[in-house]
């Protein structure tokens, strides 16, 4: 674990944890009620060596912290015994304007706890087509997010360099449009490769499934009305062409660069999937 990495700790890192042999505590939020930071089954792993997650950060969390490292230093269980459970209204005991209460759960990393843990779903399944400038930024977003992404190119060389985090899978193809087979139902697609012509291919692909969550291309009104004119005459229905987002981003964010571009249209992908 990194020194204190706010992505929310995952089955693998818990696993990983335990392996490394150094004392880990886990902290969980095992009851919440009124405005709190985080809900109820959020987790953290404190370590001797690095934080893992978070609780919702302020003064809550820093008071966590300091908890839980005294409890790894005392090299034993409390003399309440594990699990520790610590109730909190967030107003009277620590001045958060928040107001809510909750409990936090404190508990040694071991392997039952592992054995049980539980990942939440993805907040997102994406296929995303296109390994260029806005590709490669819009990755560099989801790699902190709980998600499941297949990254999709012709061209190996566009990937970047480093790795990608273990959600995130590279895939080299020399036909993409096939690869759409690949998906599951409610998937949303992303299309922003370097030819409009494979752009189409993919597109076509994805609403002939029909059963795409959000399928985005990216280009201006007047690339999506040439692809409506041509998918039109390949027989996609009208109602189907109705469900493609092009072009691509929140409404009222402007800007060409690929960071801009990545941002807006990731606060859309979670906006569209949620719920």
């Amino acid at each position: 674990m990194n020194a204190h990495d706010t992505r929310d700790p995952d089955a693998a890192t818990a696993h990983a944890a335990l392996a490394s042999g150094q004392p880990t505590l886990l902290v969980e939020v095992v009851s919440a009620r009124g405005s709190v930071p985080r809900g109820v089954g959020t987790r953290m792993l404190v370590g001797t060596e690095g934080v893992r997650g978070t609780i919702g950060g302020g003064h809550l969390e820093w008071q966590v912290l300091q908890q839980a490292q005294a409890l790894l230093s005392q090299g034993g269980a409390p003399a309440a015994g594990w699990p520790l459970d610590w109730p909190v209204a967030l107003g009277p005991s620590l001045g958060q304007c928040c107001g809510g209460a909750l409990t936090l759960r404190f508990s040694p990393l071991d392997a039952t706890a592992v054995d049980a843990w539980a990942d939440p779903p993805p907040r997102l399944r994406l296929q995303l087509h296109g390994a260029g400038h806005v590709g490669r930024a819009i990755v560099r977003l989801l790699a902190d997010l709980p998600c499941e992404v297949l990254w999709v190119d012709e061209r190996d060389k566009e990937f970047p360099s480093e790795p990608s985090p273990s959600h995130i899978e590279r895939l080299v193809s020399d036909s993409p449009e096939a690869e759409v087979a690949l998906g599951r139902p409610g998937d949303a697609y992303l299309v922003l490769t370097h030819r409009h012509d494979l752009d189409l291919r993919i597109v076509e692909a994805i609403l002939r499934r029909g059963d795409f969550g959000f399928c985005g291309l990216i280009g201006s009104a007047t690339k999506r009305a040439r692809f409506e004119h041509r998918l039109r005459e390949r027989g996609i229905p009208a109602g189907t062409l109705s469900r493609l987002t092009s072009p691509i981003g929140l409404p009222g964010l402007t800007g060409k660069e690929p960071a801009v571009i990545a941002l807006s249209v990731a606060a859309q992908l979670l906006q569209r999937t949620s719920g």
